[in-house]
């Protein structure tokens, strides 16, 4: 079963990238397209360093005050694929990725993480260390 999802994705979401924009260079035209998929990732790369040495260093911090830094590993996880996400060219997955760096929605995809984490831990599926 996750195999046909994986291979359906790989097959849909670059179609789906593509369209995307075939669509805006249409309306906007092809070098305009072309060098607001290039802005977008340059400033993507920019708000995927700063929020991520954010992170490290609130992680830090927690660290050096003998807590335990969960939410900010799930926050960094969750800007290491927002910056991933805006080095595909193509406007979903850049959309996907700057709510992914944004500190107001990156809260709703880290209760997200928590809970799928949460739910393969009570079913006894989540495993460290085995491949």
């Amino acid at each position: 079963m996750a195999k046909w999802i994986i291979i359906a994705a790989v097959i849909l979401i670059p179609a789906l990238e593509f369209w995307g924009i075939v669509q805006v260079g249409n309306q906007i035209g092809g070098w305009n397209t072309f060098f607001l998929i290039l802005l977008i990732s340059l400033l993507g790369a920019y708000l995927a360093q700063m929020e991520g040495r954010k992170v490290w260093f609130e992680a830090q911090r927690l660290m050096q005050e003998g807590q335990i830094p969960g939410l900010m590993l799930l926050d960094g996880l969750c800007v290491l694929a927002g910056g991933l996400l805006l080095f595909i060219p193509g406007f979903f997955s850049d959309i996907i990725g700057i709510t992914l760096l944004l500190p107001l929605t990156r809260p709703w995809y880290r209760r997200l993480l928590l809970g799928w984490l949460e739910k393969r831990m009570r079913n006894g599926n989540f495993t460290i260390g085995r491949w």
